[in-house]
């Protein structure tokens, strides 16, 4: 490894150490939002996201879809707050594998929507990835879980 090589690796592992607690913030605002907005959404038209499900041949359509929105809404809620944050990453990711299995199966899709149903598949891929992550690195000290840690 050369001295600038060094200095380089060193330079950005101090900069991602000190924003740390920014940057933990900023994925669990951006992984979060969208979970929170389709999960309240969801629970607000349950009927609807009940029928759609039933329709795609889910079992305990409502049991399943009442239970599936409130993970994705509360759950979605705790991440951005930072509360329960490892468990709430958890409960997310496995919320959106399962709706990945159910909505995004391009390979049994139509042809004119399989490229879409892809492309929504991988991207479920890389949002489970990030709560994966999220759950390996907890909160961050921006965070309700940061908050009571400090109180202890």
């Amino acid at each position: 490894m050369t001295s600038s090589t060094t200095s380089t690796g060193a330079g950005m592992a101090g900069v991602t150490t000190a924003g740390q607690d920014a940057l933990l913030l900023a994925a669990r605002v951006l992984l979060g939002a969208i979970f929170v907005q389709s999960g309240f959404g969801k629970l607000m038209a349950l009927g609807g996201f009940i029928g759609g499900l039933e329709s795609q041949g889910v079992p305990m359509a409502a049991v399943l879809g009442t239970v599936g929105a409130l993970v994705e809404a509360f759950g979605g809620l705790a991440v951005v707050l930072g509360a329960w944050t490892r468990l709430a990453a958890l409960l997310v990711a496995a919320f959106t594998v399962a709706a990945t299995l159910i909505a995004h199966r391009y390979w049994d899709a139509a042809p004119e929507a399989m490229k879409m149903q892809q492309t929504q598949f991988m991207k479920n891929l890389a949002i489970i990835g990030g709560f994966l992550a999220l759950a390996a690195a907890g909160s961050g000290r921006f965070s309700v879980d940061g908050w009571l840690a400090g109180r202890r």
